[in-house]
């Protein structure tokens, strides 16, 4: 299936491991070209050099930038668009909220999930939304942990986090639509990232069992009977940003493995 992607311009923030990494290599296998954008240089540059290797061809930039920052944000689209061009397709996997305790929970623990988690997205989306807009032209998948819809008590700020992006994806979603921009969200459950591994820690240190445990009885309440790879979510940020979706806005997609059966 062509999925319209070829020679599109996608950034991928938090483009260094884990779900975006693994979108970098979906799109680049489908002919666009990426810019990586995530805190830790170091990451970027081993993210680039796998990336390189795997598809010699391919154009990949990257840019160290805290995304808290709303002008380093900025200077991230910048440099970007001055490598590659206009973007066609914004990926944000950027920043996660720290899973805590319910007992360890003060407000600048809400305050620091809000900043890591939202506002890394909405300072990016920002002027890149604008600048599709005045294209007429784009496509922005957030993809927000599933935490923003089922509440978890070792997760309260950041799950609080993740609801406020999904209301404002299908927010900007609606206010865009007819300037061509379409906006969608992907609610990932677990999956097989570092994140997971610091959550996992956390409800250990709650509960009082070891992780191994916690790990054995996340998998035996899952439906399909195991974690999600980063390349399945992958797979559904491709489609969204594809022109096979062309009539896909607006959307807030649960990927947990049909582990929470409710509607939305």
């Amino acid at each position: 299936m062509d999925l319209q992607l070829q020679s599109k311009h996608v950034l991928i923030t938090g483009g260094s491991k884990g779900i975006g990494l693994a979108c970098a290599r979906g799109f680049l296998q489908e002919g666009a070209h990426v810019s990586l954008v995530s805190r830790q240089a170091t990451h970027l540059q081993l993210a680039q050099q796998a990336l390189l290797a795997e598809f010699p061809s391919a154009k990949v930039f990257t840019f160290a930038a805290d995304l808290t920052q709303a002008a380093l944000a900025l200077a991230a689209v910048d440099e970007a668009e001055q490598a590659l061009g206009p973007i066609d397709v914004l990926v944000n996997s950027a920043g996660a909220a720290k899973r805590t305790p319910l007992d360890e929970l003060t407000p600048q623990v809400w305050a620091d999930a809000m900043q890591a988690k939202y506002f890394t997205y909405i300072n990016i989306i920002d002027p890149t939304i604008k600048r599709m807009a005045q294209r007429r032209s784009g496509a922005v998948i957030n993809i927000v942990g599933n935490g923003g819809k089922v509440a978890s008590p070792t997760h309260l700020a950041g799950g609080s986090a993740n609801a406020a992006l999904l209301l404002a994806s299908v927010g900007l979603a609606n206010a865009y639509a007819s300037q061509g921009v379409r906006v969608n969200a992907i609610n990932p459950g677990l999956t097989l990232t570092d994140r997971l591994q610091e959550g996992f820690k956390a409800d250990a240190r709650m509960r009082g069992i070891s992780m191994d445990e916690v790990l054995s009885q996340a998998i035996a309440k899952l439906p399909l009977g195991r974690i999600a790879s980063p390349e399945e979510i992958a797979n559904a940020v491709l489609f969204l940003a594809s022109g096979k979706a062309s009539y896909v806005t607006g959307i807030c997609m649960s990927m947990d493995g049909a582990l929470n059966p409710i509607v939305v």
